[in-house]
């Protein structure tokens, strides 16, 4: 018999001048990035914070706090790594994953087939279990002012149980 979860994770970072940029794993070349403990990335916090919730092992925060000296300005690649292994460790299966990035400058389209590749290697999945979307808010809001940038991950995971 197979069980089937979902989960959902949202994260969202301020953007500041003279930062480094990373989204999906990949350095985007921009003037501003994500002020954060650790490199900011928004779209790996998600995916974290999906997974994490989809096995109710708690959330990111609860698993590299921000207030813990060894997580500053960590690559978030590490985290999701750290994260797949407890998936792994509980038996859990990735089926797909689906994540919207909300922002209004960069354009990021054409890095997202490098976040894929990326993303799909630490997860161990095939590409086209991933999708991964951009989207504005027409300049409303905190994003429209370039100010901040969001993600929004889906994750369905399946379980073999005996």
């Amino acid at each position: 018999m197979v069980k089937y979860r979902i989960g959902q994770g949202y994260d969202v970072h301020k953007l500041v001048e003279n930062r480094d940029f990373f989204l999906g794993g990949i350095k985007i070349d921009y003037h501003k990035g994500p002020l954060a403990h650790s490199d900011g990335d928004v779209l790996i916090h998600a995916l974290c914070d999906a997974l994490l919730g989809a096995a109710a092992l708690g959330d990111i925060g609860t698993h590299f706090p921000d207030n813990d000296p060894q997580y500053k300005n960590i690559d978030s690649k590490i985290l999701l790594t750290k994260t797949m292994n407890l998936i792994k460790k509980n038996k859990y299966n990735i089926e797909n994953i689906d994540i919207t990035i909300c922002l209004q400058q960069p354009k990021i389209s054409p890095y997202i087939p490098a976040m894929i590749n990326t993303l799909s290697q630490i997860l161990d999945i095939p590409q086209n279990n991933l999708s991964i979307k951009a989207t504005t808010t027409e300049k409303l809001g905190f994003i429209g002012r370039n100010e901040g940038i969001s993600a929004t991950a889906i994750i369905l995971l399946s379980q073999n149980i005996q």
